[in-house]
């Protein structure tokens, strides 16, 4: 069904692992190819799809261009290092949607744009890495949905290019 007016966006193509890749542990397992595919997937594809909606967005009603982060790409929060291209990749995303507010601001001036971490959820993408945590921090895909609504749900305008954790919080960059 084609429309004409779009209100809510929401970017949530995600990839961590597949196919032999897996998240680095040191630069010596970094491989070009790789790193490519993580930005391919995390971070390109949002700004494709900015791209692409604003003649549908743009309206004067309020709408919302929302695209799942990961709080592993805050540089700010980095205390771990290791997982180089998804951390990249991820806070890559959080500048291109944060370049594509500032402009959004201009030409679709009641479009909020934000970058939300959904926290652990337990789907395939953190199967693999769910051993160390806690059971209460570990989302089903229904409560992570419902956590996500509620925050862009209570999004004012000047909230557009901010970076939200699950729990409305804001996120370093």
């Amino acid at each position: 069904r084609q429309v004409s007016r779009l209100h809510f966006v929401l970017y949530c193509v995600g990839f961590l692992h597949e196919n032999g890749i897996q998240p680095e542990k040191s630069l010596q397992q970094i491989q070009a190819e790789h790193l490519i595919r993580y930005f391919q997937v995390n971070s390109i594809g949002a700004v494709l799809l900015a791209k692409q909606v604003l003649p549908l967005i743009k309206h004067g009603d309020r709408s919302v261009f929302a695209s799942i982060s990961a709080k592993v790409g805050s540089i700010g929060d980095n205390r771990l290092g290791g997982w180089y291209g998804y951390r990249a990749s991820k806070a890559a995303l959080n500048m291109l949607m944060r370049t594509t507010a500032i402009e959004y601001s201009r030409k679709s001036p009641k479009t909020l744009v934000v970058m939300l971490h959904p926290g652990t959820t337990d789907t395939g993408l953190s199967k693999p890495f769910q051993r160390n945590v806690l059971p209460e921090k570990l989302f089903s895909v229904e409560k992570t949905v419902a956590q996500l609504l509620n925050v862009i749900a209570r999004l004012q305008p000047e909230d557009s290019g901010q970076f939200f954790s699950w729990d409305g919080s804001r996120l370093p960059w």
